[in-house]
């Protein structure tokens, strides 16, 4: 199998104005999506492919959820705990190309300073120029976590004990645009 990716080996800064990192979470009969807008982080993407690098950096105290009263719950100590864990982090650890497009990223999670392995599925959107003279790549990742793995287990029993009102699966949703560093 190919490890190129038809990327520009070099440095890209990921551009937080067209990148979105978000989450999905059961809750209740539905599900809630929210966003974190504060973030940043880079990609190293080498020759090889599976030699590259990702390392992203979020403000926890970001999260928007579209409702004041829910980021504020979720800034607090039953979830994120903002103020003493301010920051979550992915560091890659590895690369694994499944096909022209499609790659695992796997790499260490870190929020509220529990460190867990995670993969994501990342499919590569392609490369190209911008009216600025740039270059810029789209990727596009996806991951379910436990958030009880990350001692994040808030949550409400509803109809008894047998139901409770917040799903343990967290989907994350990256969809990213980075531009190549001079």
């Amino acid at each position: 199998m190919s490890t190129a990716i038809a990327a520009t080996t070099g440095t890209w800064a990921i551009d937080p104005s067209h990148t979105e990192v978000g989450f999905t979470v059961r809750h209740l009969v539905s599900k809630v999506r929210g966003k974190f807008e504060t973030f940043e982080g880079s990609i190293v993407k080498a020759d090889d492919v599976t030699a590259s690098s990702v390392n992203v950096t979020v403000d926890l105290s970001s999260v928007n959820t579209g409702t004041a009263d829910r980021d504020a719950h979720l800034r607090s100590g039953d979830f994120f705990s903002a103020e003493e864990h301010p920051k979550m982090t992915f560091v890659s650890t590895g690369i694994v190309v499944k096909s022209d497009n499609d790659l695992v990223v796997t790499g260490d999670l870190t929020i509220k300073g529990i460190t867990k392995s995670v993969d994501l599925a990342t499919e590569f959107l392609g490369e190209g120029g911008d009216p600025w003279g740039g270059t810029r790549v789209g990727l596009e990742a996806t991951t379910t976590i436990s958030r009880k793995d990350f001692g994040i287990d808030f949550n409400i029993p509803v109809d008894g004990a047998d139901k409770l009102m917040i799903g343990d699966k967290i989907t994350i949703n990256i969809v990213a645009e980075a531009v190549l560093q001079a």
